[in-house]
């Protein structure tokens, strides 16, 4: 579970929404005396936390955090419009484990929230993975429609491992073809293109949980 402490409406609910779309449990909240009423029933994995709140402010509700024993452990990223090198150090020096400076990309936060999770051990790299009738083990090497094993060729599982493990986050050709292929590949994204057809073909009727983006790239799940 992760709480969103942030008194802007919308940016609240992208976050939330986000972050559910994901896979992540997600609570949000306006205001510091929301959040701490909540923190008495249950303990998130991490807190995203604005700095101007109304009435106590982000960085007095960091000092509390990091103050209790109850408390003290949980993974905190600020996320601010406040983006000078002062304002980074004070947060930073406070206590919080990152800082995200508004206006900021979803996909970004997402990453930073992973990495932090991975930091400080709340979050394990899973080895079984599944979105709608697919399954894929890692450790096994296999993928599963429905029940019934998939044979895919090497590329092919690490696109399908990579669209898994972003579900719902939209990944472009590019960083596909790098992440995937490698930095130093002489291809052009329409590699990606190519797999991504006879990666849908072998999934059968669940290949169209692989959507295409168009101009952009491909994510699996999420809204049609």
């Amino acid at each position: 579970m992760i709480f969103c402490v942030e008194d802007d409406d919308n940016i609240r609910e992208l976050v939330i929404y986000t972050l559910e779309t994901t896979g992540l449990e997600a609570r949000g909240f306006a205001d510091g005396t929301a959040f701490m009423e909540a923190l008495a029933f249950d303990t998130p994995e991490l807190v995203l936390l604005d700095i101007m709140l109304p009435g106590e402010d982000g960085l007095e509700i960091l000092k509390k955090l990091k103050n209790s024993s109850k408390t003290k452990d949980i993974p905190v990223i600020m996320v601010t419009a406040k983006g000078s090198e002062y304002d980074k150090v004070v947060g930073l020096d406070s206590g919080a484990d990152d800082y995200v400076t508004k206006p900021f990309g979803m996909m970004e936060l997402i990453s930073r929230i992973k990495a932090v999770l991975r930091r400080s051990g709340k979050q394990q790299d899973k080895t079984k993975l599944s979105v709608g009738g697919i399954s894929l083990d890692t450790k096994k090497h296999e993928v599963k429609v429905d029940g019934e094993q998939v044979v895919l060729t090497l590329k092919e599982f690490e696109l399908l491992e990579k669209l898994m493990r972003n579900q719902g986050i939209v990944l472009t050709r590019d960083q596909l073809l790098t992440e995937i292929w490698g930095y130093d590949f002489d291809g052009e994204t329409r590699t990606v293109d190519v797999h991504i057809r006879t990666l849908r073909q072998k999934l059968g009727e669940q290949g169209s949980l692989v959507k295409t983006v168009r101009g952009v790239g491909y994510r699996i799940g999420g809204e049609a």
